[in-house]
Parts: structure tokens; sequence; C-alpha cells
């Protein structure tokens, strides 16, 4: 656990307006460290559920935060405050959306489970349906990749 955090966002579709979704999770357990959702998609977004990320786990020096190449993960000010907080940069080759597998993974998931086919009238509706969403994924939503356990079962079964 908290060795290599991996980081995305996607884009998800509210009375016919696009929120952006931008999430951290632990590349260990697949567990969803945080999430923010927002109208546009830049730096203060990424920080923001980074930002999260970091004040729910304790970290050691080390910590690997990879993404892929957005503009959101490359800026300066994303840049800085990965450096200040002692955690070192990964990202993606150019045009390699594999290397940050696991979190296409679950964007894939996270689509195919709630998403697709539902109609989101509100950006609280959505909020309301991702929480739910969200927690089912970490808690009870069994991986083949962690033995068929979720992610809060796998990581207190490690610890």
């Amino acid at each position: 656990m908290n060795q290599v955090w991996v980081g995305d966002i996607t884009y998800l579709s509210v009375a016919g307006r696009w929120r952006y979704l931008a999430v951290v999770m632990d590349q260990y357990s697949r567990r969803i460290l945080a999430w923010c959702l927002g109208t546009t998609r830049d730096t203060c977004l990424t920080r923001a559920v980074f930002d999260a990320a970091m004040r729910r786990r304790r970290t050691h020096p080390g910590l690997i935060f990879h993404s892929d190449r957005g503009s959101e993960y490359a800026s300066a000010a994303f840049r800085d405050r990965l450096a200040a907080l002692g955690v070192r940069q990964s990202m993606t080759r150019g045009g390699t959306p594999g290397d940050n597998a696991h979190m296409e993974s679950f964007f894939h998931s996270l689509k195919a489970d709630l998403v697709h086919g539902t109609r989101f009238l509100t950006e609280a509706g959505l909020r309301s349906e991702l929480r739910r969403y969200l927690w089912y994924y970490n808690y009870q939503r069994l991986h083949s990749a962690l033995g068929y356990r979720s992610p809060v079962d796998y990581e207190r079964r490690a610890a």
C-alpha cells in the first residue's frame, strides 16, 4: 500500500453538459482513495483530488504518483505540489493508455456498472450515485486480481 498511486480524469454527462471526474487509486489494492467532480478539467481539479487522497492516507517518502500526460498533471502547479510533498511523479509514454491500465479498468467498470444507459439530470443526482458506487467498489466489488476480494478487504488482510 501507498507505494504507487494512480490518477486520471474521465468525462460524465449531466443534463447534456460535461462534468469531469478525477480519481486517485492505490495501485496495490485498487482502492479508490479520493474523487472530485468538477465543471472544468484543470489543475485545480487534479490538485484537489490528490490533496484529498493525501489527507486520507499516511504516506512515506518515495510515494510514486502515476498518471497520463494530460496538461492537468503536467502543469507546473501540479508538479510543484508533488515535489513539495516528496512524491515522485510518473507519467505514461505518449499514446500508450495501457500504461495507466488500473485507472482505465476502473473507469471501464464505473461506466459499465453505473453510467451506460443512465441519464443524470442533475449534478447532485450524479454525485449521489458516484458516492454509492464508490462505496460498493471499495467495500463489496470483488476483483479477480485481488483473489476475489474487495479493495478494503484486501488491504485489511495485508495489514
